[in-house]
C-alpha cells in the first residue's frame, strides 16, 4: 500500500504540475515568447559544442516528456547549458536499456539485437529516433553520463556497436548506483537460489501483474505519460489478446518468463554476471556518490534517525540492515558475508554503491574532501560516502536542501573543469578551465 500510494502521489503531483504550468502559459504566454526570443539571441554562443551531459534515470524512472513538467533529476537538468535526459525503459533489462541509449543520442530505431530478441522472446527493433540527440557522438565528440541507481549500470553496459569504444565517454558519474546488485531484490520476492526466478507470493509478483495488465489495456494517453518500457514485447490485448493476456499472468511469455527485466539484474548474482563483461577503462573519469542511512549501536546496525528517511524506505532501511542470506542457499560469491551488506539507503546496499566489487574489484580512492582527488585521474573509481536514502537526490529538490546544489553543482564542475581528455579535442572542457 505504501508503495501503491506513494505512486499515485507521484503520478497527481505531475498532473497538478502540468495543469498549473497550462495556465499560466495560457494567461502570460505573449510575456513568455518575448523573454524566450531574447534569452535565445543571448545564449547562442558555442553551447552546442559543449560536450553533452546525459542523466540516465534508475528503476521505476522517466525521463524528459514522460509525467509531464516533472524532473526525475529534482530540475537539475537546469544548471548546465548542455544536459539530456533520455526517458528509458523503467523496467527493462540493463542490456535493453543500454541499447535504447545508444540510439537515443546517435538516432534510427533501437535494434536490440536479433540473437538477444530471439532469446528472449520479443521484437528486434524498437522505438524510432528520426534524429539522435547526438548524431555526432564519436570518440573525437565524447559525452559525460550521469547515471542513478540503475542507471549507473547502463552508462557502462554499451556493447557490441560497431566502431564503438570507451573514448566515446568521457567520463561517469554514479548517483546511489546499483554497481554490485542489491539484497533489497530477495526481500521483494527474487529467489536468492539463482537470482532470476520469482518467489511465487511477493511484492514484485504484484507489480509483474499489474504491468502485464498495464500494457494489456494498452491506453495510448496513459502509456504516453508514462511507460513501463516494455512495448518490444508487444503485450498490447491488439496483439495477443486474451488467451495471450492468460500466457503471460501465467508466466509462460513476455519479459518476466524470460527474466529480460531489471531485476534479475540488480540481484547480487546478476551483477556479477553483468560485471565479468564491464570494464573500468584507463581514459575514463569516474566518480561515484554512496548514500548511506544506517548506523551502528552496540554492533548491531540500525536505521540512522526516523525523520531523515523516506517513508517509503525507512522499512526497507531496517529491513536491509538485518537480512541474512539463507544458511541453505549457496553464497553469491567467495567470501560472502552477512554485515558487509548491512549498511543500505532503502533501496541499495551501501557496499554496492562505491565502485563495482565482484567478481573483480576495480581501482578504487575513497574521497573524504573533493580537493583530495584533484588532479582527477581517470581510470579510478573516486567515491564519497552521503548521508542520504536512495530518493534524496531526486524528484524532490526542496527535501535534499542545500546538499542537492552542492552535489550536482559539484558533479557539473567536475564535468567542465576536470574531466577531459587531453590528447582529443574536447576544447569546450578546457576553455572552461
Amino acid at each position: 500500500m505504501v508503495h501503491l500510494l506513494y505512486g499515485l502521489y507521484i503520478f497527481s503531483t505531475a498532473v497538478a504540475g502540468d495543469l498549473s504550468q497550462a495556465l499560466n502559459d495560457f494567461i502570460f504566454r505573449p510575456n513568455l515568447a518575448v523573454g524566450l526570443e531574447r534569452g535565445n539571441s543571448q545564449n547562442s554562443t558555442n553551447v552546442e559544442d559543449l560536450p553533452p551531459i546525459v542523466l540516465v534515470h534508475g528503476i521505476f524512472g522517466f525521463g524528459k516528456g514522460r509525467l509531464g513538467a516533472m524532473s526525475y533529476f529534482g530540475g537539475a537538468e537546469k544548471k548546465d547549458d548542455r544536459v539530456l535526459v533520455p526517458d528509458l525503459g523503467s523496467l527493462t533489462s540493463i542490456y535493453d536499456r543500454a541499447r535504447e541509449l545508444f540510439y537515443y543520442l546517435k538516432g534510427g530505431q533501437v535494434d536490440y539485437g536479433e540473437e538477444h530478441s530471439k532469446a528472449c522472446g520479443h521484437s528486434q527493433f524498437g522505438r524510432i529516433y528520426e534524429k539522435g540527440n547526438y548524431p555526432e557522438w564519436d570518440e573525437d565528440h565524447p559525452i559525460h553520463f550521469v547515471g542513478h541507481s540503475a542507471g549507473a549500470q547502463v552508462v557502462r553496459a554499451f556493447k557490441g556497436y560497431e566502431n564503438t569504444s570507451a573514448n566515446w565517454v568521457l567520463s561517469i558519474t554514479s548517483l546511489s548506483g546499483a554497481f554490485n546488485g542489491t539484497t533489497r531484490s530477495y526481500l521483494d520476492g527474487m529467489q536468492p537460489e539463482d537470482g532470476k526466478s520469482l518467489k511465487p507470493v511477493s511484492l514484485l509478483q504484484l507489480c509483474r501483474i499489474g504491468v502485464i495488465l498495464y500494457d494489456w489495456f494498452d491506453i495510448q494517453w496513459l502509456k504516453s505519460y508514462y511507460n513501463f518500457g516494455f512495448d518490444h514485447f508487444n503485450l498490447s490485448r491488439k496483439k495477443i489478446g486474451v488467451w495471450g493476456l492468460v500466457d503471460c499472468l501465467m508466466g509462460k511469455t513476455g519479459p518476466f518468463a524470460s527474466g529480460d527485466w531489471i531485476l534479475p539484474d540488480l540481484t547480487l548474482q546478476g551483477s556479477i554476471r553483468l560485471n565479468s563483461h564491464l570494464h573500468t577503462f584507463p581514459d575514463t573519469y569516474y566518480f561515484s556518490y554512496a548514500t548511506k542511512r544506517t548506523r551502528k549501536i552496540w554492533g548491531i546496525t540500525i536505521p540512522s534517525g526516523l525523520l531523515g528517511i523516506h517513508p517509503l524506505l525507512f522499512i526497507r532501511v531496517l529491513q536491509m540492515s538485518q537480512w541474512r542470506h539463507p544458511s541453505d542457499v549457496p553464497p553469491p560469491y567467495k567470501g560472502y558475508r552477512d554485515e558487509d551488506w548491512w549498511d543500505n539507503d532503502g533501496a541499495l546496499n551501501t557496499i554496492s554503491m562505491t565502485h563495482p566489487r565482484f567478481p573483480v574489484e576495480h581501482p578504487s580512492h575513497f574521497v573524504g574532501k573533493d580537493s583530495e582527488c584533484q588532479p582527477l585521474q581517470p581510470g579510478i573509481w573516486y567515491y564519497k560516502i552521503v548521508e542520504g536514502d536512495h530518493v534524496l537526490f531526486i524528484i524532490n529538490r526542496e527535501r535534499a536542501g542545500v546538499q542537492f546544489d552542492l552535489i550536482y553543482d559539484s558533479i557539473f564542475e567536475r564535468c567542465r573543469k576536470h574531466a577531459f581528455r587531453k590528447t582529443l579535442p574536447t576544447l569546450p572542457n578546457q576553455v572552461h578551465q
